[in-house]
């Protein structure tokens, strides 16, 4: 005979239908918070709720709690004068906190202030996040001899060499995804069209390295370098840069064996064995 509801105990534990029921509605909202979150990015520091909904396609109203939900907790910080939103400082402690953890970026930091102290050029370590490469750590020389402005956060893996050197080693697919993502004008070097990207790929791969010769910065020159994990596969780059009157096109052989050193010690430190 089934139990009367008022008999139940409300401190049992729910159903596992119920539970089930709840934790996709967690997800539900989980999702929509990252997709809010990602609406964010170097070239879209600040938003407004309009942009926003435009870009989540979710409904005003729900935006607008969901964003002052995020705001409440730290995730966004809101310019009241501008009514436009920007990432919070949270993330940003909780990005430093993911860095300290991360194998790559503790065991890298004393190979890439060694390559900067021998090449006496600015140094970018960078991870590969499926489209773009993501720069963890970068070292910069002395004031004295000090390049160029190379301050980038999101590396175009079509146009800057730790992002070519990247991008060169992955499958096809994550390739031609890059491709059809839009191959973004920089200067008049950038490589924009895929036939001559995936040749540039094929040379990349015969000579073991990348080299940016003005296309993501004008005036800038760049030589990166693969980094492999303990599977062999390439996740993450360095590279060195500097203004092109610093290093010359007859510079660049030495100095790539140099990045390749580097960015085959970085691989041992975690677990890359050839």
């Amino acid at each position: 005979m089934p139990m009367d509801p008022s008999l139940e105990n409300p401190n049992e534990p729910k159903t596992a239908k119920s539970n089930g029921r709840g934790s996709d509605e967690n997800l539900k909202s989980l999702m929509k918070i990252m997709r809010v979150l990602e609406c964010f990015s170097v070239n879209e520091r600040a938003l407004s709720l309009a942009e926003i909904c435009d870009k989540t396609g979710f409904p005003r109203s729900t935006t607008h709690r969901l964003m002052a939900s995020l705001r409440e907790v730290g995730f966004l910080d809101q310019d009241r004068e501008r009514d436009k939103y920007r990432l919070g400082l949270k993330l940003f402690e909780l990005g430093n906190i993911v860095l300290m953890n991360l194998d790559l970026h503790r065991e890298a930091r004393p190979i890439v202030d060694s390559l900067k102290r021998m090449s006496g050029q600015s140094v970018h370590l960078a991870i590969f996040d499926g489209l773009s490469a993501v720069v963890i750590h970068r070292a910069d020389p002395s004031p004295d001899h000090a390049p160029m402005s190379t301050s980038i956060e999101n590396a175009p893996v079509h146009c800057t060499s730790v992002g070519k050197a990247i991008l060169a080693w992955q499958p096809d697919a994550v390739i031609q995804k890059v491709i059809q993502a839009g191959l973004r004008y920089y200067t008049e070097a950038t490589i924009t069209t895929g036939p001559a990207l995936l040749e540039e790929m094929e040379l990349i791969r015969k000579r073991g390295y990348a080299i940016d010769d003005g296309e993501h910065q004008p005036g800038l020159r760049c030589v990166g370098a693969p980094i492999r994990n303990q599977s062999g596969e390439v996740i993450a780059g360095i590279s060195v840069s500097g203004p092109s009157w610093q290093i010359n096109m007859s510079d660049i052989e030495e100095l790539s064996k140099i990045v390749i050193h580097h960015a085959n010690l970085i691989g041992q430190r975690i677990g890359h064995h050839p």
